[in-house]
């Protein structure tokens, strides 16, 4: 079962990584100090491998790579630099505007959808 806080808000951030990715684990503790910072939010660890019925068909190249909604509307999808700064700025561009990511593909649109669904089930 993937990582999670739960919080009232919408908005969600889902991390995509793999045990076996040594970057993931050092940006592990990382990733939980944004957390703690962003109480108002929902966050995610996935394991790729541990969670592959979730993650389903979407074939992540890149480690770490973030996905950002607003329920089940998608905001960002995209590798991130490992850093709690980068994440954290993130995170205030899109607290002061909408921001509206490119068009994804099926895989992405089916695991942004089963993720919303989980977090609205829990």
């Amino acid at each position: 079962m993937p990582h999670s806080l739960l919080f009232p808000a919408g908005r969600w951030v889902a991390c995509l990584c793999a045990g076996w990715c040594g970057t993931c684990r050092d940006y592990r503790p990382v990733f939980d100090q944004v957390v703690a910072a962003h109480p108002g939010m929902r966050f995610l660890w996935l394991d790729i491998e541990e969670d592959a019925e979730l993650v389903g068909e979407l074939d992540i190249e890149t480690f770490p790579t973030l996905l950002i909604a607003d329920g089940a509307a998608l905001r960002f999808a995209g590798p991130l630099l490992p850093h709690a700064g980068t994440l954290s700025r993130l995170l205030a561009s899109l607290e002061n505007k909408a921001m509206v990511a490119g068009s994804a593909d099926q895989a992405l649109t089916d695991l942004v959808q089963a993720l919303h669904r989980q977090l609205n089930s829990a």
